[in-house]
């Protein structure tokens, strides 16, 4: 590059910061600097320009008073002292937009959110380099560079006998859920040969295998109450493929390094395209697909595309394959098939439609879920035997702790289903709630601070298992208000705490959704990006520090975990130890769901 000189000029009684900023990155590059002090009069700065002799003169103004009255007499006495014809004019800072800079004359413009290193390209001669940018990223694996091996071999010995227990179990036994899993995977491979007979063969066997208004659907095409099919919005819903994702907003690089993950489900694919490309655009690293709760309880998934007028995004094939086109090509995305009565199968469209994650969890489901443990039980092996089939990894997440299971036994129930994923030859990935649990507010945890219990399941758990922890569904549960500013900064907080102390990702949820505030808005969610951005620079490297008391709730919880594995070990029989409140009882506010009761069926 060829050594230039400029002249740094802070137009402004006393801010000169930015000027030294960029004055460095300009002599880091090679270049001459000359550095002027505040408070000059546009004369003595235009004179002292001409004296100089530059290449480049760039002015700085922070203050916004008197700023077109400064600027434009600065320009008239360049002009004047030629110095127009020797020199390119540059104006920046605070009070400045580019189109103020072109209004008076400059040859460029750069506004607040500019840095020392563009400008020192723009000096360069070439185009600015941007250190994040959508698109080129390439995507993360959450689960490389774990063993998944027990640190605690007790532990480790417990969760694996009982994982054995629940495989001899659910090998023996199927569902509907199960069938339907296969029949879906024949469709779309009858579907991909052309092979119009088969396909219609098999899906009339799925028919037989659905119930409720998925079934009253298939059988006379009426509507699933609170939905509609896209019909003549399909084909530009599509055409959210073609939006630039090229794209991110400056300042919100640390999310995707760390790993954000947003929750969509607006009801409809084609609003969902839009809310994606505004958080990918705003940092936030993938996204997670958050369906109907009815969904759940109804056997069968409909098809063809449709829109649902309360949350959730219905699943189906044709409605994830809309969402994919909004995808750029680095984002992860999860599907989520953890609670209900169509797990498997949703695992299955996960991989059609080409996701990457994938979400199970046989205890949450049966105890928080509303799903039968014996027929979740049966699927959600399945679940995981068809992700690690797909290559899909898959978290288990503790929800049942908002029901107030206290986390011992979320805990200990969430190591058994990883155990048992990781003998299906999964990589499962452990979900802790970082929330104000039923438990936390009656015993008291956290009554002075939120770091101490959240550090401790952190602690626990990665004292137990090497494995990926994944904090979320989303964090801050409980703690928000239906203030925004309040809500935000609990969320980031939270989130903020969670990969300070390891987790491989986060999931958060927009302002909005964070308290149940009604629709979900695109600015709730560019709030919520914004804040956790922000208080991941502000900590940087550093962490956060609890007080003793964090050890000890470590040191209870891990008590906790390990008896209640072994006394689901005892009981020797895991389904019958859902049933039984072994994982979670009435007196916690936990009760075994009853969809799909009495549907499982011994095979051999």
């Amino acid at each position: 590059m060829t050594s230039r000189k400029v002249v740094l000029i802070p137009l402004d009684p006393v801010h000169d910061v930015g000027v030294k900023l960029i004055s460095k990155a300009l002599l880091e590059r090679g270049h001459a600097t000359v550095l002027l002090p505040p408070d000059l009069t546009p004369e003595e700065a235009a004179g002292i320009a001409r004296a100089e002799d530059p290449d480049y003169i760039m002015v700085s103004r922070t203050i916004s008073y008197g700023t077109a009255e400064v600027l434009a007499k600065f320009v008239d006495l360049c002009d004047a002292g030629g110095l127009r014809e020797r020199a390119k004019l540059v104006v920046g800072g605070l009070s400045i937009r580019p189109e103020m800079a072109q209004e008076f004359g400059f040859d460029a413009g750069f506004g607040p959110a500019t840095t020392p290193l563009e400008v020192a390209d723009y000096v360069d001669g070439r185009p600015p380099q941007v250190e994040f940018e959508k698109g080129k990223a390439e995507k993360p694996d959450l689960t490389q560079g774990f063993t998944y091996s027990f640190r605690d071999t007790e532990i480790g010995g417990l969760c694996y006998e009982i994982g054995q227990q629940v495989l001899d179990w659910a090998g023996r036994r199927s569902s509907p859920a199960v069938r339907r899993a296969e029949i879906r995977l024949g469709m779309e491979e009858a579907r991909r040969r052309g092979d119009v007979g088969s396909l219609q063969d098999l899906r009339s066997e799925y028919v037989t295998l659905c119930s409720g208004d998925v079934l009253r659907w298939y059988e006379t095409g009426r509507a699933v109450p609170h939905t509609r099919p896209l019909g003549q919005y399909q084909a530009y819903a599509r055409k959210s493929s073609l939006l630039d994702y090229s794209y991110a907003v400056k300042g919100q690089e640390p999310l995707g390094r760390r790993n954000v993950m947003v929750q969509y489900g607006t009801g409809c694919p084609i609003m969902d395209s839009y809310h994606i490309d505004l958080s990918l655009a705003w940092g936030a690293r993938g996204v997670v697909h958050f369906d109907p709760s009815w969904g759940a309880r109804t056997e069968g998934l409909l098809e063809d595309a449709v829109s649902h007028e309360q949350d959730g995004t219905v699943l189906t094939l044709e409605n994830l394959r809309l969402i994919k086109d909004s995808l750029s090509p680095d984002a992860l995305w999860q599907v989520r098939a953890h609670r209900g009565l169509n797990t498997p199968e949703t695992v299955v469209l996960a991989h059609l439609a080409g996701a990457q994650l994938t979400k199970v969890n046989i205890v949450y489901g049966s105890l928080g879920g509303g799903t039968d443990p014996s027929r979740l039980t049966v699927d959600g092996v399945e679940s995981m035997r068809l992700a690690a089939k797909f290559g899909l990894p898959f978290d288990v997440v503790t929800n049942e702790e908002l029901c107030g299971v206290p986390a011992r036994k979320a805990f200990a129930g969430m190591l058994i289903v990883a155990a048992v994923g990781y003998m299906l030859g999964g990589r499962p990935i452990l979900q802790p709630l970082f929330a104000n649990s039923p438990e936390a507010m009656i015993r008291g945890f956290t009554d002075h601070n939120y770091l101490d219990f959240n550090m401790a399941k952190m602690k626990v758990l990665g004292d137990i298992l090497d494995a990926p922890i994944w904090p979320g569904a989303p964090v801050g549960f409980l703690t928000q208000s239906a203030d925004r500013s309040q809500s935000v900064t609990m969320t980031s907080l939270h989130a903020a705490l969670a990969l300070q102390l390891g987790a491989v990702a986060v999931t958060i949820a927009s302002s909005d959704e964070a308290y149940a505030g009604g629709p979900i808005s695109g600015q709730a969610r560019v709030d919520t990006l914004k804040s956790t951005a922000a208080a991941l620079r502000f900590l940087g490297e550093t962490g956060f520090h609890g007080t003793p008391r964090a050890d000890s709730l470590a040191s209870e919880l891990h008590d906790g975990i390990l008896e209640t594995l072994k006394k689901v070990a005892a009981r020797g029989d895991f389904v019958a130890s859902l049933y039984q409140g072994l994982l979670g009882d009435k007196d916690d506010g936990a009760y075994p769901g009853r969809a799909g009761r009495d549907t499982v069926r011994e095979t051999k």
